[in-house]
């Protein structure tokens, strides 16, 4: 038998996300909710209209069964009840925030000097990190991983949420 291809993998990305998590988001409508929920507070009938703008023409029963799956995998929430015209109301909202990665071909050239010179800095902090000594623990080292990702996860999301932020010839909000 002979090798028709060989090619070394280096891990250069870390996607956190649990079965749960991962199963809730599968269906593209439901991944589209917690992005609409986002800093907003919709209903199930809101939520119905924003999908049906969308592209993701869904009966209410099938929309709420998709909260139901995104409420028990802990991506959404009952933000807000109230009662109109005698029903309830039930308001949903998220503190997920999606990003999706649909990035340029020319990415990785782009922006893989920045990228570098950053990374540096960010590994630097981590290593000190790593040696606290909570985290010294061998037979943890897929808990102690994801306490690392979850410390860069949740300043990225500071950082994101906080200030506004430029990234090359465009600004982030």
């Amino acid at each position: 038998m002979s090798t028709l291809l060989e090619k070394p993998i280096k891990v250069n990305r870390v996607v956190t996300i649990s079965v749960e998590h991962a199963r809730a988001l599968e269906d593209p409508a439901r991944a589209k909710i917690v992005e609409m929920l986002y800093h907003k507070r919709l209903t199930t009938e809101q939520i119905g209209k924003e999908l049906q703008k969308n592209g993701h023409n869904k009966a209410i029963t099938t929309i709420r069964h998709h909260l139901d799956i995104l409420k028990e995998a802990g991506l959404i929430e009952i933000v807000k009840i109230e009662e109109v015209r005698g029903a309830v109301a039930k308001f949903y909202g998220t503190s997920i925030k999606l990003i999706s990665n649909q990035s340029s071909k020319d990415f990785d050239s782009k922006y893989s000097s920045m990228i570098k010179t950053t990374s540096v800095k960010i590994e630097k902090i981590l290593e000190g990190i790593a040696k606290k000594p909570g985290l010294q623990k061998k037979s943890e080292s897929s808990y102690n991983e994801f306490v690392m990702t979850e410390i860069v996860n949740r300043a990225m999301a500071s950082v994101l949420e906080n200030k506004d932020f430029t990234v090359g010839q465009k600004k982030v909000k």
